[in-house]
């Protein structure tokens, strides 16, 4: 926490040492372990208050009701009751799965069910048809790889976890990561816009410990280098990367989803010079109410509201999340930040006034406030921020042909006259 505070590291993918493998203590799970196991293990865990070891003997239902994008075949014959630990995940894709289809990915996501690793004639290590370039980084989960494929010579990142540490790691009292794997991968497989990372393939062999996510990689140079607070972009270019995230944003929200965790590291500069929104590990899909019950992501990116306890509305969240990214992008540096402890960020961000420097652009200073607003119920929504002043201008408004749709079904929303929207008022009214 203390090194984030004191770097904002804008769009700068940090670079960790290799952490210490976890090793399980079941030698049953650290090898041959499918997702069957991994997810009937996680609920008898919750059921005895600690890993054992071992298959345990409970049944499960069959995975394909709970994961459909994920799992094509089990072996059960019958569904039996049973209670699990991540029924709010249950209940999310079973919402999810009945989005309207035109709404969602145009890719096709392809899905593996065996690893083979090898080597090239040039000794390179291999993944099925992936050649090994290069490590990217290292996050909490597991780490990121450079790729290339050989049947189409193209990029991508490909993000690997251990199944087995994802199993033992937990986020909540219900809830291990990998559950946020699983949500993660079933929300971008729904998923299919320019300012998005795309999801390509799933490789999840049940004989291996690891689960391979291959994505689009995003190949354009750092925007900062230096290990020191870098200063501001200027206003030019915050406004470009600015509205490639709001564009991104605005789809999101429009299929009832919550990014949960939008900041510089989350947003990849692409070689064409596009923003693309990525790490969907904390996002939540929602219905209607857009209530979150989870503690949040990065203090220093966090909602006033979101300080108080884990139960907030998540487009808010957002918002604010976004607001503090664009200030850091400006200005260089962290719109609330204490002294770096949480207890003093989050007193900062409840308690302090924001300040915008003198001489600040009247329209970005009014934006910045807007998204930055203390109550989140006035708070600036998404379709708000796409028409205002300063984003549009010398470009327009942030287009939103491509979320009109997405708006239509949102029923939860009061909507007078025609279901489609024909301009930003309408989406404001919408989405308030």
């Amino acid at each position: 926490m203390e090194k984030d505070c004191r770097c904002y590291g804008l769009f700068r993918f940090r670079r960790h040492g290799s952490g210490r493998d976890v090793k399980s203590s079941s030698k049953t799970i650290v090898k041959r372990i499918s997702k069957e196991h991994l997810l009937r293990y996680e609920a008898e865990d919750v059921k005895k208050g600690s890993h054992k070891g071992g298959r345990p003997a409970a049944k499960s239902a069959p995975l394909s009701v709970y994961y459909p994008p994920l799992i094509t075949t089990v072996g059960h014959d019958h569904d039996v009751e049973r209670k699990i630990s991540f029924k709010e995940l249950q209940e999310a894709m079973k919402r999810a799965s009945s989005l309207p289809q035109p709404l969602l990915t145009r890719h096709r996501i392809k899905e593996t069910c065996h690893e083979f690793r090898s080597r090239d004639a040039e000794g390179n290590k291999m993944v099925n048809e992936y050649v090994w370039k290069c490590k990217l980084g290292t996050g909490s989960y597991g780490k990121v790889v450079l790729y290339q494929s050989k049947k189409d010579e193209k990029l991508y990142a490909i993000k690997i976890f251990h199944k087995s540490r994802l199993c033992k790691l937990r986020v909540s009292t219900t809830e291990t990561a990998m559950t946020d794997v699983l949500r993660e991968v079933s929300i971008m497989k729904r998923l299919d816009h320019p300012n998005i990372v795309k999801l390509y393939e799933v490789i999840d062999d049940p004989q291996s410990d690891k689960m391979y996510l291959v994505l689009e990689y995003a190949e354009g140079n750092r925007i900062f280098e230096g290990s020191g607070p870098p200063g501001g972009i200027g206003e030019s270019v915050a406004r470009r990367y600015f509205r490639d995230v709001v564009a991104g944003l605005l789809y999101l929200h429009g299929h009832n989803i919550i990014h949960g965790d939008i900041k510089p590291e989350n947003l990849l500069l692409s070689g064409n010079g596009s923003i693309k929104i990525c790490d969907f590990g904390v996002s939540r899909m929602f219905e209607g109410d857009d209530h979150v019950r989870r503690s949040p992501g990065t203090p220093v990116y966090t909602a006033p509201e979101c300080c108080s306890g884990p139960h907030y509305r998540g487009r808010p969240a957002d918002v604010w999340a976004l607001g503090c990214t664009l200030y850091g992008m400006v200005f260089g540096r962290y719109p609330f930040v204490g002294d770096g402890t949480f207890p003093s960020i989050h007193d900062e961000i409840v308690k302090q006034p924001l300040y915008i420097p003198g001489g600040t652009n009247s329209d970005l200073a009014d934006l910045l406030q807007g998204l930055l607003c203390k109550d989140a119920r006035v708070r600036l929504s998404m379709p708000a921020v796409a028409s205002h002043p300063w984003p549009s201008h010398g470009h327009g408004h942030v287009q939103v042909s491509c979320h009109k749709r997405a708006y239509e079904f949102q029923h939860s929303f009061p909507s007078s006259g025609s279901p489609f929207v024909n301009g930003h008022e309408e989406l404001e009214s919408l989405a308030r």
